[in-house]
């Protein structure tokens, strides 16, 4: 059972990190908001892999992206764009993971997201439209300015494709 839910509606999906700074989210003092923004930055990879990058740069802060978190991108992607766009209200596979528009991510906590071995941590989840269990994002709180950073997320695991590219649909 979850303790909060939280939903963040966005009008539209940030295009550039100038974008993403100045949207109300974009402070990221609140955890919903930087799981939200996360999955738009996952949804920008596609089509603009560069932006999305530094987008995720932004929001992993002081810790930055390594090689290896590129890495694992690009491996993720590689087949599978509509992955990231699952989290988002309204995408299933029917509709080709098409989301309703405003952009709605929804996002609780779950019996063990704020664990007391690992303050200053909060892990949260995400539904997608393709997955039978919610995935999770960790986040990260940095005191000195109330922001809360992406630590991990296990947002790019497989989903049930789109409808209309599975043979067995």
């Amino acid at each position: 059972m979850c303790s909060e839910v939280y939903t963040v509606i966005m009008d539209r999906l940030p295009t550039s990190l100038a974008q993403m700074q100045q949207m109300p989210e974009g402070r990221l003092l609140e955890p919903a908001h930087t799981a939200a923004l996360t999955v738009a930055a996952l949804c920008l990879y596609p089509t603009d892999r560069e932006t999305a990058l530094q987008m995720l740069g932004y929001l992993q802060g002081p810790r930055g992206l390594s090689e290896y978190d590129k890495q694992f991108l690009a491996d993720r992607f590689r087949d599978k764009d509509y992955v990231p766009r699952s989290y988002l209200a309204g995408a299933t596979p029917q509709n080709s993971y098409g989301p309703t528009v405003p952009y709605t991510v929804t996002v609780f906590e779950g019996p063990y997201s704020r664990s007391n071995f690992e303050e200053g941590y909060l892990t949260l989840h995400i539904r997608s439209g393709g997955a039978d269990s919610p995935r999770q994002i960790k986040l990260r709180h940095k005191p000195s300015t109330g922001q809360w950073f992406l630590w991990e997320q296990f947002l790019l695991s497989d989903i049930r494709p789109p409808a209309a590219a599975d043979p067995w649909a």
